[in-house]
Formats: structure tokens, C-alpha cells, sequence
């Protein structure tokens, strides 16, 4: 069987007819959209035709949607900016303990400029409770962010519920969203959301591009410095095959959802069902609550990082988490915040599925998890002796 490829939730391979669309522009339709002659102003049509898409598909108006270089990005712009735009109104942001580093890690930062950050913690599957969220509010609370799904677990929050709490309360919303569209339904008006965050190459676009809803009325300090792009919110020069790209890739996603969906559930559900027959197995994540093409799970007595070199060897490409993180020798921040030791923490791999993939593929990598799991426990004194104790 030729080489599988398994980690989705890292990366998507780019869609024909995506690149198809994307071509134009990076041969004939070259020039700068903020030139002022008939080559920049082509460009500007197409741009501005993307936006217009792209804003149509998520409930948005054109004006509320602006491009960046990616998730991380928009993540970064729309934390910081806004938290350092309220700054006259309070310093306390909240967020969870199961965040992408990019919101985690900004929010960090933002405590060296003296914001106070709660960190909630989360339940065995890696669900905020609403209840918690609203606890945590403080008179000067200005900024919450909380992802749509985990890129790691693939628990899917109760966003709706908590973007409603956060509207009661006057307080700004972030959604992490870069793993949900073309996963799950994303409308920023059914979301109570007024900052989320998308990246292209999660759903079958180009990597490097992204973008940042930002509702209107919302205030946000750029943290870019030089042209007047974006409309003053980030300078430099529009990535323009990388947003035509976006908005083709996501078109699709959004039409194909209802299709892609249920077949996704399908092969992740054989694939949990078939990892957990294996003896000394966990699911991580939300039983039900959870993207339709991940699983995440726990083999006791081995190490994922050999697990997934004995896999890579047979042909399989997985992961053991964010790909953001991989060389990092730590266990998971999110299996550790769901309450897990760090030794069953450090046997976990994820496998996400894509719209490539197949029931004969997951048969396949069943059969060669088994297999390479079965050798590692041979070569473990910890499994050998578990018995003894």
C-alpha cells in the first residue's frame, strides 16, 4: 500500500481546483493591489471579490474580514490588539487550559505588560464548563478566548453558550477557529463571536494565509507597522494567490460539509473503535463531542514519539499533538490539563482523517498499530512486569 497520510489536523494537501483558481495569479495577475494603474487595479477586484466570499460564507460584511499570514497571526492580532485597545476599561482576559500556544502563549505575554490572565481548567475530556467561564468574570474583564475545537483531543467546546455569556456581560469574544471550517458549521453571527480566527491550509487551501474576523465596532490596535493595508489593521503587501486560494478552498468546504461529514464520522469511528479492542488503550477527548476526523488516543507502556517512527517506517504519517509543538520532549499541555499522568500522557498519538483517506487505509493502519505497539510492549520491562506488582 502506498504511503497514508493521517495528520490533517496539521496540514491539508492543496485541492486541485483550489490551485486552479490560485494560477492566474501567480503568473499574468501580478501586480500590487494597492498600485493605482490597470495591473494593481485587476488585482484589487479579484481581492476584494475573495473577501466578499469568504464574508458571505461565515454571516460577515466584507468590511469584517482581514487577511493575515496565517492562524497564529490572527490569533496574536486579535488578542493583543484588542486587550491593548480596551486597556482603559479593565486588564483581565480569560481563557482555557487546553488553548493553541498561540493563544496561550500571547496571552502569557500579555501578562508582562501587566494584564491578569485566568486560566480555566477544563473536565477528563477537555471541556470548559460554561459555569466556570462565568465565574470567572471580574468587573474588569475585557477579552475571553476560547477555540471551537481542539486541535489535539478533538473535543469541540460549548462556544455558542459561552460567546452568549460573554455578549451578556459586554465582553469581548475570541474563537480560535482554524480547526472547524469544513469540519463543523461556522457563523459568526450563531456564535455570539467578535474576533475568530481562520487558517487556509487546515481546510485544503494554501499554507501562509489566514484571516481575522473582526466584528464591526470592535476595537483593535494594529500591531504591524508600515503601509495602510487591511485597512489599517495590517501592513504589507496582501498575499493575493494565498487569499484567492482561501476563499476557493473554503467555498468548497462549506458546500461540501454535509458530504464530507458523515463519511469522516465513519472511518474515525472504525479507527477508535478498532485502537481500542488493543489491549491497555484510552480514547482522549469527548466521546461524542469531537471533530469528525480525529482520534486521539492513549497505548500504555510505550512511547508515542516511537510508536509514530515505527509507523512512519511502515508508511503512516500521524502525529503525537499540534504540530506547532512537535520536537518538544514535554507530554501534551492539553492530556496534562484533562488530568492525565504524564506517563499515559507520553503514549499518546493522534490520527486525523481527510477527505483522501479510506476504510481499506484504516484497516491498514490498525493492522500495523497493533503490530508496532505489540513490539515496542515486547522490548518494555515496565509491560513485561506489570504483573508483579
Amino acid at each position: 500500500m502506498d504511503r497514508i497520510y493521517m495528520d490533517h489536523a496539521a496540514t491539508t494537501p492543496l485541492d486541485e481546483r483550489v490551485l486552479e483558481d490560485m494560477m492566474p495569479f501567480l503568473k499574468e495577475n501580478f501586480g500590487n493591489p494597492s498600485s493605482a494603474h490597470f495591473f494593481g487595479r485587476e488585482v484589487r477586484k479579484a481581492l476584494e471579490k475573495a473577501r466578499e466570499k469568504m464574508a458571505s460564507l461565515l454571516g460577515a460584511t466584507p468590511e469584517e474580514i482581514y487577511f493575515t499570514s496565517g492562524g497564529t497571526e490572527a490569533d496574536n492580532l486579535a488578542i493583543i490588539g484588542s486587550a491593548r485597545a480596551l486597556r482603559n476599561r479593565g486588564n483581565h482576559i480569560i481563557t482555557t487550559s487546553v488553548e493553541h500556544h498561540a493563544v496561550l502563549d500571547t496571552c502569557l505575554a500579555l501578562k508582562e505588560e501587566g494584564f491578569e490572565v485566568t486560566v480555566l481548567p477544563v473536565d477528563q475530556y477537555g471541556m470548559v464548563d460554561p459555569n466556570d467561564v462565568r465565574e470567572a468574570i471580574q468587573e474588569n474583564t475585557i477579552l475571553l478566548s476560547v477555540m471551537y475545537a481542539n486541535n489535539e483531543v478533538g473535543t469541540i467546546q460549548p462556544v455558542e453558550e459561552i460567546g452568549k455569556i460573554a455578549r451578556e456581560n459586554n465582553i469581548l469574544f475570541h474563537i480560535d477557529a482554524v480547526q472547524s471550517v469544513g469540519n463543523l458549521p461556522v457563523n459568526v453571527e450563531k456564535l455570539s463571536v467578535d474576533l475568530l480566527a481562520l487558517s487556509a491550509h487546515k481546510f485544503y487551501g494554501p499554507k501562509g494565509v489566514g484571516l481575522l474576523f473582526i466584528k464591526e465596532g470592535t476595537g483593535i490596535n494594529h500591531l504591524t507597522h508600515g503601509g495602510g493595508q487591511e485597512r489599517g489593521k495590517r501592513a504589507g503587501t496582501e498575499n493575493i494567490p494565498g487569499i484567492i486560494g482561501m476563499a476557493k478552498a473554503m467555498e468548497l468546504a462549506y458546500s461540501e460539509l454535509e458530504e464530507f461529514v458523515p463519511r469522516m464520522e465513519a472511518l474515525r469511528d472504525r479507527l477508535i473503535h478498532g485502537c481500542l479492542e488493543m489491549e491497555e488503550v484510552k480514547l482522549n477527548g469527548h466521546p461524542s463531542q469531537r471533530l469528525p476526523g480525529n482520534v486521539n488516543v492513549s497505548f500504555e507502556y510505550i512511547e508515542g514519539e516511537a510508536l509514530l517512527l515505527s509507523l512512519d517506517f511502515k508508511g503512516v504519517a500521524a502525529s503525537s499533538g499540534s504540530a506547532c509543538s512537535s520536537g518538544s520532549m514535554n507530554p501534551s499541555h492539553v492530556l496534562l490539563a484533562a488530568g492525565m499522568s504524564e506517563q499515559t500522557a507520553r503514549g499518546a498519538i493522534r490520527l486525523s482523517l481527510g477527505r483522501h483517506n479510506s476504510m481499506e487505509e484504516v484497516d491498514y493502519v490498525l493492522q500495523v498499530i497493533k503490530e508496532s505497539v505489540d513490539k515496542l510492549r515486547s522490548m518494555s520491562s515496565i509491560y513485561q512486569g506489570k504483573g508483579e506488582r
